[in-house]
Parts: C-alpha cells; structure tokens; sequence
C-alpha cells in the first residue's frame, strides 16, 4: 500500500512538471514582411512544455532588430526559421536566402499573366528569339518552377486576390539561373507562364520552331503506274420488295 502511495505521489508530480506552461515569444501584433522587431511588437504567451516548438524564442532581446521573412500572425510565436539572419537589412534585401539572387524582369499585361502574379507564385520563363540571321525564329523555356519574390513593390500577395498589372516582377534565382534570365532578356521577348503551386516538375523540353505548327497535308495516295486508285462511289443503290394486293414489285434508290 505504502509503495503504491510513493508511486502516485511521483506520477503527480511528474505530471504537475510536464503541464507547467514556459513563456515564448510572440507576436503583439500582425506583423508584415520585412518589418524590423521592436519590443513594442513582441510579447510573451503561455506555451505548453510537453509540446516543445522547434525554433521557438525565450528571451524577446534575443530577436529584437531582426527583419521577419514571412507574414505573422496576432499573437504567433516567432520563431528562428521566420527571421532574417542578424543584422541583414530591412525589405526585399531580408527576403534572400544566402547563396540566391534577385532578378527584375520587365513585364506587360500579356506577360505578367492579366495581373494575376503575385509574391510567392511560381513561373517557367519563356524566350522568343532568332538564333541566327535567316534563320526562322523560336521559343524555348529557360527557367521552370522559379518562384516570383515581388510584383512591383509588394513583397506578399492581396489577401483578396485581386489582380493588379506591374511593370516589373522580381524572381528568386540561383546564380546560374540570374545569368540565364540576363542572357535570355537581351535575346528576344520574355513570357511568364504561372504553374500551379504544388506542380514542381521539371521538364526537358527542346525549342518550338515556327515549322511546328503548320500542318502539313499528307500527299495523296499512289499504286503501280503513279496513278491514283480509283474512287470508289459516292452512291449505292438499294432494293426493296414491295406489294400491291398479290402483285409484286421491285423498288431501286
């Protein structure tokens, strides 16, 4: 009985431990990207501490001048995944990951998809060109699956959706895609295509050539002799028996 009260009594405690909540830091406020934290945007809640959260923040002057990456929420806790490296720099210089670029693409209401692109699509980049003089022109994809950093000046979608035309559209490249969007710029007239958000495929695909969309008529038909086969009719005739009283008679049409 006594070993069975000492049991009880550890368990409860133990679980008294576990349900303590620990303080986390949290959002004041919604907060947009880019914006430097202030203490006047950071607050602390009660966090469970039998379900720890990765990346979760104790001390609030631990991130205080650090530029958030992402749109936060009214009292979400920040987390270290969310910010800017220390010390970099507000706006869309934060939204760069180390070792990528960002490239300005100009656009028109063709190109920029009627207004429907927005910070955080994802576009292949299309080119249309003339590889050499006399030669006929073509298109080629030279970027798939690139995602779209800003449109204009804004670095995060309308909540509304609602379209807008900008000028310039802003992609996140890796070094070596940045030199291919400059090459690709200077060659001929750039096109975005949109791509649905979970479609992460990529494709070989050769250039189009203007000669890939004429259809051509196939040739007709020829036998021994180059002499075509002769057409069969354009007509049949058919047969019915027909009957007046007990005399019988034969119909063709």
């Amino acid at each position: 009985m006594l070993l069975s009260v000492l049991l009880y009594s550890r368990i409860k405690r133990q679980y008294a431990a576990m349900s303590q909540p620990v303080k986390i830091v949290a959002a004041a406020h919604a907060l947009e990207p880019g914006t430097s934290l202030t203490a006047d945007s950071l607050t602390q809640i009660d966090w469970p501490v039998n379900l720890p959260l990765d990346g979760s923040i104790t001390q609030a002057s631990d991130v205080i001048g650090r530029i958030v990456l992402y749109p936060v929420a009214d009292k979400e806790p920040i987390r270290g995944p969310m910010l800017a490296a220390p010390g970099a720099s507000a706006g869309l210089t934060a939204k760069i990951p180390d070792g990528m670029r960002a490239v300005a693409v100009e656009t028109n209401d063709v190109s920029n998809v009627s207004g429907f692109l927005f910070p955080g699509c994802h576009v292949d980049v299309l080119v249309t060109f003339r590889p050499e003089a006399g030669r006929e022109s073509m298109t080629a994809t030279v970027l798939q699956n690139t995602q779209v950093l800003s449109t204009g000046e804004k670095l995060q979608a309308d909540p509304s959706g609602k379209p807008e035309s900008v000028r310039q559209v802003t992609l996140l490249l890796t070094p070596d895609q940045a030199e291919k969007m400059v090459l690709a710029a200077n060659q001929g007239t750039v096109q975005l295509a949109l791509r649905n958000g979970s479609d992460q495929a990529q494709e070989e695909r050769r250039p189009l050539q203007l000669k890939d969309l004429q259809i051509v008529a196939s040739p007709p038909v020829t036998v021994a002799g180059n002499r075509a086969p002769a057409r069969a009719s354009a007509t049949r005739d058919y047969e019915v028996e027909s009957f007046d009283g007990t005399k019988k008679g034969v119909v063709k049409f």
